[in-house]
Order: C-alpha cells, then structure tokens, then sequence
C-alpha cells in the first residue's frame, strides 16, 4: 500500500557533483524551491556518498574460473 500524493524530487548538492533523489509530501501553499533548497543543504551528502561507494564495491581477488572442456 502506497502513501497518497507523494512527489519524487530531485536534489544536487551544494557543490553540484552528486544528486539524490527526495520523496515527500507536501502541503498546498509551500514554495517547493525553498523547501528543496533547504533539503539539500540538510542531506548528508557524505553518508550518501559512502553508501553509494558500498553498493557498487568491485570485487578484488581471485575470481571463478570456467571449466574448459
């Protein structure tokens, strides 16, 4: 079951290089560019960082090999 009226926005950092992406619900009268603006400042963007690095870990070392026929 899924929460009504829910947005998906998308946030970049303040320095520009990353972007993530913000779900939220938001009343009637609220000036989106702000309340955006203020996310980004707040997001951790080092914790974002980390966990992005760790979802996409290379793995090094001895690898499976084929059985040749």
């Amino acid at each position: 079951m899924s929460i009504p009226n829910v947005k998906r926005y998308r946030i970049t950092s303040p320095d520009g290089t990353q972007t993530a992406s913000l779900m939220a619900v938001l009343p009637k009268d609220v000036d989106v560019t702000a309340y955006l603006s203020d996310a980004a400042k707040r997001f951790d963007w080092k914790g974002h960082a980390e966990a992005q690095q760790k979802q996409f870990k290379i793995r090094v070392g001895q690898q499976k090999q084929k059985k040749a026929k």
